[in-house]
């Protein structure tokens, strides 16, 4: 029982955190782009906790696999004053790209710093300061970020294979076996960078889908009819579910 509890609190900070600073991106930026948030909310269902601030609602809802940031005029026209859809495109675009970045940025930072405290030792012990480990810490994430970069490459050059996706099973099998702290903390960046590029992937109803919508905008000097978007967003959408109970499915079979 005490290690079905500990496993579960694993999973549900993992997740819980990765979609709070996720969130948290999209919510700084808008505040920095002058848009107004409406509430910032980490999970889906129904609201088990909420607070009224001065602008925005801030909620904790029962199902803890997503969060949103809900913004004046995002889904809709709106005239008032901090409206998303009245912002300028350079701006929306950067709200809407800044969760990703933030969790791919937060990933590299954990991982540069796990190599360089715990992830790199020297049998001359002379040479194992501060500096060397900075520097070979550096080096060994340089590489780190040019090995992410090919793999990204290949999985739009060779295609992306069902078979080696990992949905929310999945995830928290791999988590539930992780030991000791640093690794621990591992695989959190390796999740946290998967889940910022999975989320600017050019697929409707992800961010890089939002993104894409937002260039073309600004190639037609004009907004998409809102009905042809949400028609898009819910394809986008309905595919995703789709692909996650595939995935789901395939993480089940694999575990039994």
């Amino acid at each position: 029982m005490i290690g079905f509890i500990i496993n579960a609190i694993k999973i549900i900070f993992l997740l819980g955190f990765l979609i709070f600073i996720h969130e948290g991106g999209h919510f700084i930026v808008a505040k920095l782009c002058k848009v107004k948030v409406n509430e910032f909310a980490i999970g889906f269902g129904k609201t088990i906790w909420q607070k009224q601030g001065k602008e925005t609602k801030y909620a904790i809802r029962l199902i803890p696999l997503g969060g949103f940031v809900s913004m004046e005029g995002e889904t809709e026209e709106s005239n008032e004053v901090g409206s998303f859809s009245k912002a300028s495109i350079p701006r929306r675009i950067a709200i809407v790209a800044a969760g990703a970045l933030v969790n791919i940025i937060f990933g590299i930072l954990v991982y540069f710093i796990l190599i360089s405290t715990v992830g790199i030792s020297f049998a001359d012990a002379s040479r194992d300061t501060f500096l060397n480990r900075i520097y070979y810490g550096s080096i060994a994430t340089k590489d780190f970020i040019l090995e992410l970069g090919n793999s990204v490459i290949q999985m739009f050059t060779h295609g992306i294979s069902f078979e080696q996706m990992t949905g929310p099973v999945g995830i928290s099998e791999i988590v539930i076996k992780t030991t000791g702290i640093a690794n621990y903390i591992y695989i959190m960046a390796v999740i946290s960078i998967s889940l910022g590029i999975t989320n600017l992937l050019p697929i409707p109803a992800l961010d890089g889908g939002k993104i894409v919508l937002l260039i073309i905008e600004a190639i037609r000097k004009k907004p998409l009819k809102i009905e042809t978007e949400a028609k898009l967003q819910l394809l986008g959408f309905s595919l995703l579910i789709a692909l996650s109970l595939y995935v789901t499915y395939k993480d089940i079979l694999r575990i039994f």
